[in-house]
């Protein structure tokens, strides 16, 4: 069962998608969720926009890995070998910034061991709201600030069975904004 999440800096779960078959790819969960509709809309992710030079905004955005299309408000990593620097330092960061996601994920599946059926083998009508659960006690208790988390050694590797996916689609503009994020994260190009 797919587990799709929007994380934050703080590793706390912003937005849950689950409860779709393991077998969809990564973009069709997308666009089947609320934050597609919301974001494409306009009512999400509609916050403060980046100034860069000669009159380039930068719109809000989250960072997703390269299964998904890039978008003005969703930038994927760079695809292909022997890219330039600007491009190779930008996939450095964006890849910095997913482990976060890696992490939390990881977290949630270490503590909340139900979800991997190691205790039990919920019905998979029942599962997406043992999934939501334990999203939200691992939120509650980062927000706790439990200490018997910080005991815990978590990897980064969240399913060691995870293959990465590609996405073809992309947004002319949201191209032309990752590649003005890429020369700007380079300092290449300044404000």
């Amino acid at each position: 069962m797919i587990l799709q999440v929007i994380v934050d800096p703080d590793m706390r779960f912003r937005d849950i998608v689950t409860g779709y078959p393991g077998k969809m790819d990564d973009a069709s969960v997308l666009q089947k969720s609320k934050i597609f509709d919301l974001s494409e809309k306009g009512e999400r992710l509609n916050g403060k926009r980046l100034k860069l030079p000669e009159g380039t905004e930068i719109q809000e955005y989250i960072v997703g890995d390269s299964g998904f299309p890039l978008l003005p408000w969703l930038i994927t990593p760079y695809q292909g070998l022997d890219l330039p620097d600007t491009k190779t330092e930008f996939n450095k960061r964006h890849f910095a910034t997913k482990l976060v996601a890696q992490r939390a994920l990881a977290r949630l599946k270490d503590v909340w061991r139900m979800i991997h059926g190691v205790m039990w083998r919920p019905d998979k009508n029942r599962l997406p709201r043992v999934i939501l659960a334990c999203c939200i006690l691992h939120n509650i208790m980062i927000d706790m600030e439990d200490d018997a988390l910080d005991e815990l050694t978590l990897t980064n590797q969240h399913d060691s069975g995870y293959r990465p996916e590609f996405c073809d689609m992309a947004d002319t503009n949201a191209s032309l904004s990752r590649d003005k994020l890429a020369l700007y994260l380079s300092g290449r190009l300044h404000i």
